[in-house]
């Protein structure tokens, strides 16, 4: 079987690439596609124009579907990036830091959100107020930060010990070009992979608390409350539920599969990480002996 860069088979990689392509297509694009609302029909009919069905309150299946999609990457999608967006200057201060205090400062308050379940933060929260999906985003995000921010410092205090970091301090390098031109640089690897992996369980935190009716509307067009609100009728008209549930459950599993090649890129390029750390001690010891008087 071909292999691409890194040793992954490329039939795995294909199917991930597959079962990422439709749900995302259907959830970026389905807004634009769908027409108008149209007369509705009796709940949990096949027929009558309905090629999917409808649902609960008899809308047309595949309309929802089309609507259904967006709310769900986009939130996930927010979610993770403002997570990463607040941990990487953490975990990179943490990492850099010599001052202790500010390391623990930093760090414990997120040690104790990290000790709370993430489903259960967020139903604590809506047990107070509303969210609307803003707010689930935000929640979300809030949740993932302290897992992030612990990955980003082992990986950052793993590059922040290596001769060329103490180099570039030696030479009165800013802390700026030190953590985003070196540190940062070098742990790109550990942290696609780490964004894949929570990439996929931000969807599954998302799907559950919609699915819970957490930040969207009883009848909203999404495909977690699809699942819930039509499962009474799963035996009557099965599609209501079978589809928005693959279509989660097939965007779920090909980013999973699509990121293990960023795993496997990750462990595989080992070598060129060492030679690279080398090629850089290289030049900043050669830099240093060209600034040195000559006798």
């Amino acid at each position: 079987m071909r292999s691409l860069r890194g040793g992954l088979p490329f039939g795995r990689f294909a199917l991930g690439a597959v079962l990422v392509c439709v749900p995302l297509v259907l959830a970026l694009c389905g807004p634009l596609l769908v027409g108008g609302p149209g007369p509705r029909a009796a709940s949990f009919t096949l027929g009558d124009g309905h090629w999917l069905g409808t649902d609960f309150v008899g809308r047309d299946v595949w309309r929802q579907v089309l609507l259904g999609g967006r709310p769900v990457v986009v939130v996930a999608l927010a979610a993770t990036a403002l997570a990463y967006l607040a941990a990487l200057p953490l975990g990179l201060i943490s990492a850099l830091t010599h001052r202790t205090w500010l390391e623990e400062t930093l760090m414990r308050p997120l040690d104790v959100l990290l000790a709370v379940p993430s489903l259960l933060m967020i139903l604590l929260v809506a047990s107070v107020f509303s969210p609307g999906t803003t707010g689930l985003a935000l929640l979300v995000a809030l949740v993932n930060i302290p897992d992030a921010a612990r990955i980003v410092r082992a990986a950052a205090a793993d590059v922040a010990s290596r001769p060329a970091v103490e180099a570039l301090r030696m030479q009165g390098e800013s802390w700026w070009r030190i953590a985003v031109g070196h540190v940062g640089r070098s742990i790109l690897r550990p942290l696609a992979a780490d964004a894949g992996i929570r990439l996929t369980g931000v969807l599954y935190l998302v799907a559950t608390a919609a699915f819970l009716g957490i930040g969207v509307a009883p009848d909203a067009a999404d495909w977690a409350v699809m699942v819930d609100r039509n499962r009474t009728g799963l035996f009557v008209q099965p599609w209501a539920v079978v589809v928005p549930a693959l279509l989660i459950v097939a965007l779920t599993t090909g980013c999973n599969l699509l990121f293990d090649a960023v795993l496997r890129t990750e462990r595989d390029a080992a070598p060129d990480t060492v030679r690279d750390v080398g090629r850089d001690m290289g030049r900043d010891i050669g830099r240093d002996v060209m600034k040195e008087p000559r006798l």
